[in-house]
């Protein structure tokens, strides 16, 4: 694994100390005169919290429209390594509490991923994790199983890179299935209860996959 360097790490900090101080700023003046009474201490802290992760996701996708997070193999020192690891950051440090909590309703965990730059279609949902949310397009009436993993970048050693994961319409993902880096599944397809579809697979509309490493099971109707 590549190691983060200094400077981004230096980026990201400045990030969050805006969001911290955005947050703490926000809550003294919309709270800190109110007569909160024996509760105060408490009031005041959880309402920074959620000010925290609101800030978090406006600063997050502000970075991200001043520097896209893009496909490829990421080279090291370039501009390119910057967003991806200030990404990494942002993720381990602030929203993987968000993404693999089974504290947060369903429903509510699909406002956060569109907030992190997810493309989720109408009634898309996911019990799961989507751990790259700017690189993963799902279309509608989608669901995601629970513990279920989608991912769009891979680790190997040294070498980062990334690549978008495409799901079609009435797609379901099984829990615990494991969809990697550059997988592209089409519309009615089924992916099986812990199942792993390896990078780079192409899953055909109405296809039911299974396995692991994940093989088709059933061809589409028509199909052989």
């Amino acid at each position: 694994m590549r190691a983060i360097k200094p400077g981004q790490v230096a980026v990201f900090l400045c990030l969050l100390l805006l969001i911290l101080a955005l947050a703490i700023g926000t809550t003294a003046l919309a709270f800190g005169a109110l007569p909160l009474g024996d509760f105060r201490g408490v009031t005041l802290v959880a309402a920074a919290l959620v000010l925290v992760y609101l800030y978090a996701f406006l600063v997050y996708r502000l970075f991200l429209l001043a520097l896209p997070l893009r496909e490829g193999e990421v080279a090291e020192h370039t501009r390119h390594e910057l967003v991806a690891n200030v990404n990494i950051l942002f993720y381990l440090l602030l929203f993987n509490s968000l993404i693999r909590t089974h504290f947060i309703p369903v429903p509510l965990q699909r406002l956060i991923y569109l907030a992190l730059g997810a493309r989720l279609g109408s009634n898309t949902y996911s019990a799961g994790a989507l751990l790259d949310p700017p690189l993963t397009r799902i279309g509608s009436n989608t669901i995601i199983g629970h513990d279920a993993v989608i991912f769009a970048h891979v680790i190997e050693g040294a070498r980062l890179e990334l690549k978008a994961v495409h799901i079609g319409d009435t797609v379901t993902i099984g829990a615990k299935a494991v969809v990697m880096a550059g997988v592209q599944i089409g519309d009615n397809a089924i992916v099986s209860t812990g199942a792993v579809v390896t990078k780079d697979t192409r899953i055909g509309a109405g296809e039911i996959w299974g396995g692991i490493p994940a093989r088709k099971i059933k061809s589409a109707p028509g199909q052989t």
